[in-house]
């Protein structure tokens, strides 16, 4: 109670970043915990685990290691050099870069310094940029490199609480008043007293905001999610404790290579870790480029996160390298595919007796597979941010892989439900967090409602957004999702779909797209990307796109065909090679098959309404460097439906 400040006239949530905020304390077992500040438990994890290592990175082939002491006085030293640039209290420092060390000392100097850790997306133009630092007004941004440092010199004269900028990668070009290397930097704390620093960090308090996750902005400006120190101590305490962290403590090792401006990458790499005694390890920055499964065998991480497009992508390596298999290898991975999805659907169902072979399947196939993976020793493989399929999700199944779907949001620290082994089901995000409630608000006749959450875990509010504050969270404290889902008897929470993504057609059908979507790509095998169009129209239709290539260097999705699309194509005899040579010339072959799959698709819709009447395939695949996907993955329809509105106009012309 000494740690709590906290004014009985406040509101449970704010939208100025100046106010504390009410801490639920309702006992809910191990969710009970005192509250505490990021630096109370920040340094008692140092003095826990002083020697042992907290980071890791990789320069010129080999891995330099951090031990928690040392990112601890790093991050002091970093607060201080913030402290003398002139952070002040309540203002952003604003970091937008690849995952390092220098990204966490900076983050974690933000916050012991008194002011508020703002991670920008990589991604984000520097319009993007300026309205993130406008907006949280940042006192200094953090740059990774020369790139991410030109966008913010074309608008910092548009910032006026600016006062500095830090690059922590590379040498400047030319030197730049107020603009600093990390070396610079990190050497201007000096001139400033511990006592200083000390007296600033005993004034925090566990209700004050420490923190702020910019949500992507898909449809509009995107919203500054404010969390406290309580959110993020709490909240990593409680998932840290239900995924088992703790046990494995100091031994748990983590791959860090998600966006760290996205609130589940920094709870899995850092906060958890922290918490617990993890170690995390950076990934290369074209980890998402093809270097992920090389630096997974290196490291041989104990967990692992991925978003569904992540696991994707490894699914569809595996099936290519079972293409390029003999026959008799093909079949043995076939029958032991079939007995890990049984295996795993025993485990589900409560029960641990493997079926007759599963060791002669494990040894031949298993332990091979999760070896080339790099993930031999992950005993929780987690998936989240976006939906995934259930044909990805049984795919690894049958290899004995289980990928444990969490559900949750900036809004809510993180997870708000979690999967974990011995409490997971096929489709099903899991079961609340230790001390959060979910409830379904009007649920429909086939109990359907919209996902409301409740906990410790629950957001300060929107920084500078009072309405979408009031609007987002009732005034009994449930947090309004926006996503449309179930409940089973057990207690998994199974999402079917979000409200604002529902098309409604113009005879009055409401029709969750993903679903359908889903279904398209699990009939079709060349299928990447499925967008579904309809809203306020008289049918379906449907945007796909192919299979391809992508550039290692941009991410950029290539015109070349990807080997599960070129193998899909011989087998129908066609010899297309290119994304170009099927589109542009509207390969009949190819074409036709497409059309069955949808057919096959529409024979399974529950009505007319939900059957697609036409397709159109895009010359491009999805991506994030096009715009049609978030940072997670995630397709941003409002962007998808601007880029080919002459098209999407074309299939409704009579």
């Amino acid at each position: 109670p000494s740690l709590l400040h906290i004014d009985a006239s406040n509101n449970l949530w704010t939208s100025d970043i100046r106010q504390t905020v009410k801490i639920r304390m309702e006992k809910f077992g191990p969710g009970s915990e005192a509250p505490i500040t990021i630096h109370q438990m920040f340094k008692h994890s140092m003095e826990k685990y002083q020697k042992h290592i907290a980071l890791a990175y990789k320069h010129e082939e080999n891995w330099h290691k951090i031990s928690y002491r040392e990112f601890y006085n790093e991050s002091r030293r970093a607060a201080k050099s913030f402290l003398y640039l002139g952070l002040e209290l309540y203002h952003g420092v604003g970091i937008i870069g690849f995952n390092s060390p220098e990204w966490f000392f900076a983050n974690m100097g933000a916050i012991l310094g008194g002011g508020v850790s703002v991670g920008i997306y990589t991604t984000n133009s520097p319009e993007a940029c300026q309205y993130v630092a406008f907006d949280c007004k940042a006192n200094i941004l953090v740059v990774e490199n020369h790139k991410q440092l030109e966008k913010i010199l074309k608008i910092q004269n548009k910032l006026p609480h600016l006062k500095a900028i830090v690059q922590y990668k590379g040498h400047l070009k030319e030197i730049l008043p107020n603009v600093y290397t990390w070396r610079q930097f990190m050497e201007l704390g000096a001139k400033v007293s511990d006592k200083k620093l000390d007296d600033i960090i005993e004034k925090q308090n566990a209700n004050q905001c420490c923190l702020i996750i910019y949500t992507s902005g898909t449809t509009g400006n995107p919203k500054g999610v404010m969390l406290s120190h309580d959110n993020i101590t709490w909240t990593s305490y409680c998932a840290g404790k239900m995924v088992g962290a703790d046990i494995l403590g100091e031994h748990e090792r983590i791959v860090s290579y998600l966006p760290l401006s996205h609130i589940a990458a920094q709870m899995f790499d850092l906060w958890i870790p922290i918490r617990y005694g993890g170690t995390t390890f950076f990934a290369d920055a074209d980890a998402l480029k093809g270097s992920l499964v090389i630096t997974l065998r290196e490291v041989q991480p104990t967990s692992f996160l991925g978003v569904p497009r992540v696991w994707e992508k490894l699914q569809e390596k595996l099936r290519e390298a079972g293409l390029k298999s003999s026959a008799l290898k093909r079949k043995i991975a076939a029958w032991a595919k079939r007995l890990g999805l049984r295996a795993s659907e025993n485990i589900m169902a409560g029960n641990d007796v493997m079926p007759c072979g599963y060791s002669l399947a494990n040894s031949l196939v298993f332990k091979k597979v999760r070896k080339a993976l790099g993930l031999n020793h992950c005993g929780k493989c987690f998936t989240g941010a976006a939906p995934i399929t259930k044909e990805t999700l049984e795919f690894f199944l049958s290899l004995h892989i289980p990928i444990y779907e969490l559900y949750g949001m900036s809004e809510t620290s993180g997870p708000h439900t979690i999967s974990y082994a011995g409490a997971f089901r096929t489709t099903s995000c899991g079961k609340q967090l230790l001390g959060c409630k979910v409830m379904l608000h009007k649920p429909d006749e086939n109990a359907n409602g919209e996902v409301c959450l409740w906990g410790r875990n629950i957001f300060m509010g929107y920084l500078n957004m009072a309405k979408q504050t009031e609007a987002d969270v009732d005034k009994d404290g449930w947090l309004h999702s926006g996503d449309l889902g179930q409940l089973d008897q057990d207690g998994f929470l199974y999402i079917t779909g979000r409200i604002k993504e529902l098309i409604i057609t113009a005879g009055g059908e409401n029709i969750p797209p993903i679903p359908i979507e889903d279904a398209i790509k699990k009939e079709i095998p060349i299928i990447s990307n499925a967008m579904l169009i309809g809203d306020k129209k008289k049918f379906l239709s449907v945007l796909l796109s192919l299979k391809c290539m992508v550039n290692e260097q941009t991410g950029a999705p290539l015109d070349a065909l990807s080997p599960e699309a070129i193998a899909f194509c011989k087998q129908l005899g066609s010899h297309a090679t290119k994304v170009s040579q099927i589109v542009n010339n509207k390969n009949s072959t190819i074409y036709k098959a497409i059309e069955q799959g949808i057919d096959r698709v529409n024979k399974k819709a529950t009505s007319n309404a939900q059957k697609i009447h036409k397709f159109f395939i895009v010359l491009t695949d999805f991506s994030i460097t096009g715009g049609e996907l978030g940072p997670t993955m995630k397709t941003k329809r409002p962007v998808v439906h601007q880029l080919y509105k002459n098209q999407i106009d074309a299939l409704y012309i009579s």
